[in-house]
């Protein structure tokens, strides 16, 4: 299982910063992202999770030059959500430098040719973020009126076409079970996103067939180490 790095955009900037000699007291505070990119990529990160807070907010990528930077500075795949919605915002993203894109589910779960024209553009580059808590599913206006399991709509989405899927808050409390099934009957790559701030929590995880772990807030405030997460995720 992959350990993959997770920095969240706002402004150009990391809303998060790093301080890798916190606990000694050396080295340098950074919120530049293509150097907190570099920091763990040095570590072995085999590539970086981007979250574009203002592009979720504005509906089209916007921390362009950011990406740019990453890009320059590390050979590794770059991972881009936020304002990611259709195909026009998947070009601008891997114009930028990105080389995989998350869309979120709502963009296009009730919307078989967006998401036909999505794969067109980024094919097996491209995932679909799920946030499987049934009170969250709740909340959309479903077309007929019944709200889809997680299970259902990783069975429709998987049959269009999509073949990888991040599923937010999927660290917390997981059902390694039902995860397992998802993975076997879907035949599709699952990362989990949020909730891990244990190490502890990562073989049960790995085991149960999840592909890799994005870690964002835990691993920049150095609640997590990373070459202790990568032990763990072996």
């Amino acid at each position: 299982m992959q350990v993959i790095p997770s920095i969240d955009m706002t402004g150009g900037r990391s809303r998060l910063v790093l301080w890798p000699g916190a606990a000694s007291g050396t080295g340098t505070p950074t919120d530049r992202p293509e150097r907190i990119a570099r920091h763990f990529v040095e570590l072995g990160a085999p590539a970086i999770h981007l979250v574009d807070l203002d592009g979720a907010a504005a509906g089209r990528p916007v921390n362009i030059a950011a990406v740019q930077a990453i890009a320059r500075t590390v050979a590794t795949p770059l991972q881009l959500a936020g304002g990611v919605d259709g195909p026009e915002q998947i070009e601008l993203a891997f114009a930028a430098g990105a080389t995989r894109v998350v869309l979120p589910l709502l963009a296009v779960a009730q919307d078989p040719d967006r998401l036909a024209a999505c794969l067109r553009v980024a094919g097996d580059w491209l995932a679909v973020g799920l946030d499987g808590r049934p009170e969250r599913l709740a909340e959309v206006d479903w077309r007929g009126g019944k709200t889809p399991g997680l299970s259902d709509l990783v069975d429709r989405l998987s049959t269009a076409g999509v073949g990888r899927f991040v599923l937010t808050h999927g660290g917390a409390d997981p059902d390694l079970a039902l995860l397992s099934d998802l993975i076997a009957r879907s035949g599709a790559e699952f990362v989990v996103a949020g909730g891990v701030t244990d190490v502890a929590r990562l073989p049960g995880l790995r085991d149960a067939g999840i592909r890799a772990i994005l870690l964002g807030e835990a691993l920049l405030d150095g609640a997590i180490d990373f070459q202790a997460a990568l032990a763990a995720a072996a």
